[in-house]
């Protein structure tokens, strides 16, 4: 019998069935009928402690049996309060203020509504405008898809529906680049600011990772001149660390490669491990204390109905005591070695016809084809060697979970290679 689920990306007509996930354990799942795979994408980017991780599941569980669930309207739990403290205490110096929700599109909803109203309330009713980069990608809700890609972006189907923001060039200045390199990138984003930042409420950006756009990897001189233009022209500056928070980068934040606070940041996937979903939207006093007022207006009308959810709260705190007691900032930097050792390095992959490019930043890997097609056929042949790869485009990627060992990050760097050396 067709399973009535209607899955997210797929072709209706020609999709096969999805294969059944039954369990996993560390690294790898397994799947009806016994067959186990090891995870090199780890469940879009947010199982960082890998399947089954003992000290998450237990801290579900007990937290289950004190306070499963509670509404922040009014009300207010030990949880949430706990681990907004923990999230003040580990990102950049100044974000002081922990707005919850329930996902990383959602987060970025509350990011833009903060920016809008932010300078509403400071008399600048005309700065309702944002301004995101080319390759972008911020999620799938309504107000995300406005902000992502135009051109190259999945949501080019909805133009017509969708509200009219600005765009600057994707930088193109890679991680490694020295200050000077980047000043075409930055003389760009100038350009755009001078010409519209008189409606332009906030800057929007994935720092040094635009992760489903393509793991286009920047330079953290990027993000230090975008905190100077945003502070040129009255703009505030938004940091999407959906995907690069928690590690993904080589750093607890990518803000942190660059020394920046931006005024407002926003954290998912890994802030529970993929246990659960959450997600938080932190600001700075700037932005916080302009929402301090008489009137009406001042009030900040979200409230996803499962924000600050207990459970979820709980599992992130027991996370964040793993991620920062097992140093995974180490296991990241061994992580990232053999990534460029096994793909960065490797020349006859670097120089094959149908390859691009070959970057690495943190535990992140990519191999870019210079055409979709080259890619076609990688999924299944890779599920032949027991592991799991999809990828996005003309982009065969990995950003494994944390706990993967360099035997196993070996293995999926060796597929990865073997697709377009040695199959």
């Amino acid at each position: 019998m067709t399973s009535p689920v209607w899955h997210p990306y797929a072709h209706l007509k020609t999709q096969r069935p999805a294969p059944k996930v039954i369990g996993g354990k560390g690294a790898t799942f397994t799947l009806e009928g016994g067959e186990t795979l090891l995870d090199a994408t780890c469940s879009w980017w947010c199982m960082i402690h890998g399947y089954a991780h003992p000290r998450l599941v237990a801290a579900i569980r007990e937290q289950a049996g004190e306070l499963c669930h509670v509404m922040l309207g009014g009300l207010s739990h030990e949880p949430a309060d706990r681990l907004a403290r923990a999230l003040v205490r580990i990102t950049p110096a100044g974000l002081d203020h922990v707005f919850f929700s329930d996902s990383g599109s959602v987060g970025m909803e509350v990011a833009m509504k903060m920016a809008v109203q932010y300078h509403q309330l400071q008399g600048r009713p005309g700065k309702h405008r944002l301004l995101s980069l080319m390759k972008a990608y911020h999620g799938d809700t309504a107000g995300c898809m406005a902000v992502c890609d135009p051109e190259e972006g999945m949501h080019s189907l909805f133009a017509g529906y969708l509200p009219r923001h600005h765009f600057a060039p994707a930088p193109t200045a890679p991680f490694d680049a020295e200050p000077d390199e980047v000043e075409a990138d930055l003389a760009a984003l100038r350009e755009v600011l001078q010409c519209h930042h008189h409606e332009i409420a906030a800057l929007l950006m994935e720092p040094l990772l635009q992760a489903a756009g393509g793991l286009n990897m920047t330079s953290p001189h990027y993000l230090r001149g975008a905190r100077a233009l945003c502070d040129e022209f009255d703009v505030l500056l938004v940091f999407d660390e959906v995907a690069t928070g928690f590690g993904r980068t080589g750093r607890m934040f990518a803000a942190d490669h660059a020394d920046v606070t931006p005024d407002i940041m926003v954290l998912s996937k890994g802030l529970t491990g993929g246990y659960l979903g959450h997600a938080a939207t932190l600001a700075t006093d700037r932005v916080h204390d302009a929402f301090v007022g008489d009137t009406p207006e001042h009030a900040f009308m979200h409230g996803p109905t499962f924000m600050g959810n207990p459970l979820a709260c709980r599992v992130a705190l027991e996370g964040l005591a793993v991620f920062e007691e097992e140093d995974y900032l180490g296991r990241i930097a061994d992580l990232n070695r053999v990534l460029c050792e096994t793909l960065l390095e490797d020349e006859a992959l670097a120089a094959h016809p149908e390859v691009a490019d070959v970057r690495v930043l943190g535990a992140t890997a990519v191999i870019e084809a210079r055409e979709a097609r080259s890619l076609a056929g990688v999924g299944d042949w890779a599920r032949d060697q027991g592991i799991w790869l999809r990828p996005i485009g003309r982009w065969l990627y990995t950003m494994p979970a944390y706990i993967t060992s360099e035997a196993e990050m070996r293995r999926i760097t060796a597929v990865m290679k073997e697709w377009f050396l040695g199959r």
